[in-house]
């Protein structure tokens, strides 16, 4: 495991940048997503960079792998989630793309960084 913190993992600073992007877009949707779709959004956009904290603040690499597989499945979720509102007619394809961007950045990321982890 590296000695650096979490702060210094680019992962974890473009994951940043995507819950704030998210923080952005939510506000666009329909007030009655208020307390469900804009929720769950929020959540699974901060769950990313949360897990990669907690991960890397683990001890052991295998238990980092495991975080980094939770912030992996928080991506999916909103990927998923934005793809939807885009579907539903809340967003256009064109307002998600900087976030979508972002989110295929954190999975090739977090995929190698999860490997390299595995190998150890």
């Amino acid at each position: 495991m590296s000695n650096c913190g979490f702060k210094d993992l680019i992962v974890w600073q473009k994951s940043m940048a995507l819950t704030k992007e998210i923080y952005v877009l939510v506000k666009r949707l329909p007030k009655e997503e208020l307390y469900a779709l804009s929720d769950q959004m929020r959540r699974a956009s901060v769950s990313i960079p949360s897990n990669i904290a907690e991960g890397q603040g683990r001890t052991s690499s295998k238990e980092f792998a495991q975080f980094l597989s939770i912030a992996n499945g928080s991506k999916a979720e909103l990927e998923t989630q934005l793809l939807l509102c885009v579907e539903l007619g809340y967003l256009e394809e064109a307002e998600i793309v900087a976030a979508i961007g972002l989110i295929d950045e954190i999975g090739r990321i977090l995929y190698a960084m999860i490997k390299k982890l595995q190998l150890k």
